[in-house]
């Protein structure tokens, strides 16, 4: 009984604290109170730290109404203080020793410390009690007697005094919070200098009513204040005013977290992130200056080009369609995959046969392995296709192009990235170079945020972390850029360009030979995949034959039995999207 009467008196002290500190911002109290013979003492406050009337009203009411419902909860405890006399000394090191005598009767009661109260809008003012001996424990905020009748303790506290424009403040709870009522309490305060004014205030933590006696002595050096009948959880609060220069004392403040002043811009941080900024991706552009861009290539290499050279089809610096789109935006792509599969089909390696199908089937075509195809001529990425397709097979369906097909093009990439590489197009893989720069901004973003929460946590100046996020971020994205070509592959791209430009716009077939036209323009077909222009070659191809007229099929594309040249255009587009969309299925090239 009597430990449930203890916990209840603690807690309900504790809740009278922690709702007085809330609802007070700087635990103001009036500028006079009123001595005990009438005489009025000023108070000496921290200017800026008062509020408005109505404010003060409202905190001081709810307080006094958690006192209410405070003491109201420990009517079931027995006991009371009878006296408690405290000595306040303040050194001259502004640490301020307290003396407290004791007298009680029924169970050891228990009185709050408060150790902290808000002190402007970025901080809070700590209340550091330290080196506490004699016949009490400190447990957290709570002080609480040991033995029977009587005790006596010491204990040193450090904040209590703030230097003001004029003059120092020491402000100290000495009777507070006790967990049963009070009905003497006596605080002498002596100092190393003459006191300049003093004052009290007793009842809730934020009361504005003055205790019954304060006064000095003729010397001026200490002050006696009095109070009687202190209800449980009620405080007697001091105020003592010295010169300045009296004491080494000052506020001891914690910085508080809240994200209005965590992210404060002003002059002075809005200066710093502009040039954080400035120099962050100053230095982004000056990087990609000096390693992402491409190496320039002189003016007489860009132009059309045919890529026919006596009546042969050359094209320009030998690029073959897999690899022009590696070349032109440094990724491996679906589309290069199939462009592929259509330049290994019009040089020989395998024929395409459309399957046969009803009005509301799916089409579907089946690769054919050539027989007589010099497989071993390919280039890398070429045969690891050719072999991927395949798979020891010498036909396989459009449809059935999964399982092995799908882990080996995984190769098929790798493939091509290194085949760029030894073209001497590129210095090092585009791939290793995106992934190198992308992830050392992922880095440096993620060190960003750790930056800005520890400077936002710590300081105002958590917007300065932004400027590094945002650099990281552009990193990042800025990554997917950084591939540079050498002079070569500079020159390799702008023929290619030119290239593209003849079969995007040139007079088709106008000094070509007829019998040589299905040839030739089946060569520019696999290009035209790449360049986006497969409808207007297809119906260049399915207009000519080797002699000028109408045929059933192409020597690499062949058609169902009731299927002529007159489709080949629709057929083509069908199977490079369907081919295309087989590929992206496997996950291991980008799409478009």
């Amino acid at each position: 009984m009597a430990f449930s009467r203890r916990a209840a008196g603690s807690l309900a002290a504790t809740a009278i604290l922690a709702l007085a500190l809330s609802a007070s911002p700087a635990l103001a109290s009036p500028a006079l109170a009123s001595g005990p013979t009438g005489t009025e003492f000023p108070q000496a406050g921290r200017a800026g730290a008062g509020s408005s009337q109505a404010g003060q009203s409202t905190r001081a009411a709810q307080v006094a109404q958690a006192a209410q419902v405070a003491r109201a909860a420990r009517t079931t405890q027995a006991g009371k203080v009878t006296s408690t006399t405290v000595q306040l000394e303040l050194r001259q090191d502004g640490v301020l020793h307290v003396k407290e005598e004791v007298v009680f009767e029924g169970d050891a009661p228990s009185r709050g410390i408060v150790d902290r109260t808000r002190y402007d809008d970025s901080s809070d003012r700590l209340y550091r009690v330290t080196g506490l001996k004699g016949d009490a424990t400190l447990t957290g905020e709570t002080i609480t007697l040991k033995g029977a009748g009587s005790a006596t303790l010491e204990y040193d506290v450090q904040g209590a005094v703030t230097p003001l424009a004029d003059a120092q403040e020491l402000r100290w709870y000495a009777v507070g919070a006790w967990s049963v009522p009070v009905e003497q309490a006596r605080v002498s305060v002596s100092g190393p200098a003459t006191m300049q004014s003093l004052s009290c205030f007793a009842g809730p933590l934020t009361s504005a009513i003055a205790c019954t006696e304060a006064s000095m002595d003729h010397t001026g050096v200490t002050a006696e204040f009095g109070q009687q009948d202190l209800g449980a959880g009620e405080v007697l609060t001091v105020v003592v005013g010295y010169p300045t220069g009296a004491t080494q004392g000052a506020p001891v403040l914690e910085r508080r977290f809240e994200l209005s002043n965590a992210f404060t811009l002003n002059a002075v941080t809005g200066g710093a992130l502009a040039g954080l900024l400035l120099l962050m991706l100053g230095g982004l552009a000056l990087l990609y200056w000096t390693r992402g861009r491409d190496a320039r290539v002189v003016g007489h290499e860009s132009g059309s080009l045919s890529g026919v050279e006596n009546g042969h089809f050359t094209p320009p610096d030998g690029v073959r369609p897999g690899q022009i789109g590696t070349l032109m935006d440094e990724q491996a792509d679906v589309i290069d995959v199939t462009a592929t599969i259509v330049d290994l089909a019009v040089r020989g390696y395998l024929r395409i046969d459309e399957q046969s199908r009803q009005t509301y089937e799916t089409p579907d075509w089946s690769l054919v392995r050539m027989p007589a195809a010099q497989v071993a001529s390919l280039m890398p990425y070429e045969r690891e296709l050719y072999n991927a397709i395949f798979d020891g097979r010498d036909a396989v369906l459009l449809s059935e192009l999964q399982g092995s097909f799908g882990a080996k093009l995984g190769k098929v990439r790798e493939a091509l990235y290194r085949d760029v590489v030894t073209q001497g197009w590129f210095a090092r893989r585009p791939d290793t170079v995106r992934t190198r720069w992308t992830t050392i901004g992922v880095v440096l973003t993620g060190l960003g945020v750790l930056a800005t929460v520890g400077l936002a946590w710590f300081t105002t100046y958590g917007v300065l972390g932004l400027a590094l996020i945002i650099a990281g971020a552009a990193l990042a994205v800025g990554g997917q850029y950084m591939p540079a070509k050498t002079a070569k592959g500079a020159g390799a791209l702008a023929h290619t360009l030119g290239f593209r430009e003849y079969l995007s716009g040139a007079d088709i077939g106008g000094d070509v030979p007829v019998a040589q036209r299905v040839e030739l323009f089946s060569r520019y077909l696999p290009y035209a995949v790449i360049f986006d222009s497969v409808d207007r070659w297809a119906r260049v191809v399915s207009s000519v034959t080797g002699n000028g007229q109408q045929a059933d099929h192409l020597y690499w594309y062949h058609g169902p039995a009731e299927w002529d040249l007159s489709r080949f255009a629709d057929s083509m587009r069908t199977f490079t999207m369907t081919t295309s969309g087989a590929i992206s299925t496997t996950r291991q090239f980008r799409s478009l």
